[in-house]
């Protein structure tokens, strides 16, 4: 389990060890990189450390012909759809936590399948359901209804739930479930017990062997993440990249895909944040990139979309588009928001974009067919 390997190392030591690259170390990586010599950790490293800052053009070219010799043109569009914003965990920076005083909802069926109707009109085939931490009101069972609803309208069902056991993945997968998202917030102790104070969610060590039972469970894809701006960055980033490794060795049946989300605001006006430019933010994914070549990486309407735009082709492989973030937000529903996006473009003006820069917008790559 990845906890073993993760009790292996520390925060703060990950941070000095970063911090100590020098320009030497940064060289011989991106050399590593042009040769096509795969990277081991400390190449990773010296790619973080703040003085690969004047390498950044370096890195952005080779980002790019190695995300074309893996990925070609091409560029995954999904969408998330919130079944609930019930929760029982108090996660100071989000803003479905049992504290703050919103207006609380679980879609029922009937409405989970209104949702896949009209995402499925907007053209969207793979999609990404999402709950709080309510696990009376959206049990594994509620969830399993819920997918082989959407079964009739997608291709490609991930989930991002509260943690499940391993059996409990595995009736998901039964049910249809193809993809697990489970993003860490914050790989920094400390920082996760500060922040993560009611609920099942304060169990850090749960957490964290979850991609692992979902791996052991067989989920075609498994997606990690930490949520920029709780901890230091290159504690985070080390932490990550780590994790992403391990899980690439580990269940290599399994697609592995990252995602580096920066904190939003939210309900509770969480102000306590570690900011990320996003100068250093692109030199993350590109570090990412040329350290694990096959590695999905997602940027979500999080971002801006003139940076979103500009990322196309320089490491990307998956994008949402049109993203709601509260529950029934497809049909009219503007109110109980997780988190306020950045990119509210519609999925069509997103398609149009990525074929103005020459690539193929990949609304369907997988069907359950395949599987049989």
């Amino acid at each position: 389990m990845f906890l073993d390997l993760y009790n292996d190392h520390s925060f703060d030591k990950a941070i000095q060890k970063i911090e100590g690259k020098t320009s030497r170390d940064v060289e011989m990586a991106l050399s590593k990189s042009k040769q096509r010599i795969p990277f081991d950790f400390e190449d990773y490293l010296s790619l973080l450390a703040p003085i690969s800052n004047s390498y950044l053009e370096e890195m952005a070219n080779l980002s790019k012909e190695h995300t074309l010799e893996r990925f070609g043109k091409t560029i995954q569009i999904y969408a998330p759809m919130y079944l609930s914003n019930e929760c029982r965990s108090s996660c100071l920076y989000c803003g479905f936590s049992f504290e703050n005083k919103i207006p609380r909802i679980t879609l029922t069926i009937e409405e989970v399948e209104k949702e896949a109707m009209t995402l499925k009109d907007k053209g969207i085939s793979h999609v990404l359901i999402l709950t709080g931490e309510e696990y009376s009101k959206t049990s594994v069972s509620y969830i399993e209804k819920a997918v082989k609803t959407l079964n009739k309208y997608f291709a490609s069902i991930s989930i991002e739930i509260y943690p499940l056991k391993t059996d409990e993945y595995k009736r998901l997968i039964e049910a249809g479930v193809d993809g697990l998202t489970l993003y860490q917030e914050t790989y920094n102790q400390e920082t996760y017990h500060k922040y993560h104070i009611r609920g099942m969610k304060k169990n850090m060590e749960y957490r964290l062997n979850g991609p692992d039972r979902g791996g052991l469970a067989g989920f075609r894809r498994l997606g990690i993440g930490a949520l920029l701006g709780l901890a230091n960055p290159l504690g985070e980033m080390y932490f990550l990249g780590l994790h992403a490794m391990y899980l690439t060795k580990e269940y290599w049946k399994s697609s592995v895909l990252v995602s580096l989300p920066r904190i939003r605001r939210a309900s509770g006006n969480f102000d306590s944040i570690v900011e990320v430019k996003d100068r250093e933010f692109v030199k993350y994914l590109f570090a990412l990139r040329l350290f694990l070549n096959d590695l999905g990486l997602v940027v979500s309407t999080r971002e801006r979309p003139f940076l979103r735009d500009n990322l196309i082709g320089l490491g990307v492989t998956t994008i949402s588009a049109g993203s709601k973030t509260q529950p029934g937000g497809y049909n009219g529903s503007n109110e109980l928001e997780q988190f306020e996006i950045e990119d509210t473009r519609e999925v069509s003006e997103i398609v149009d974009m990525l074929k103005n820069k020459g690539y193929d917008p990949v609304i369907k790559d997988f069907d359950r067919a395949f599987l049989v």
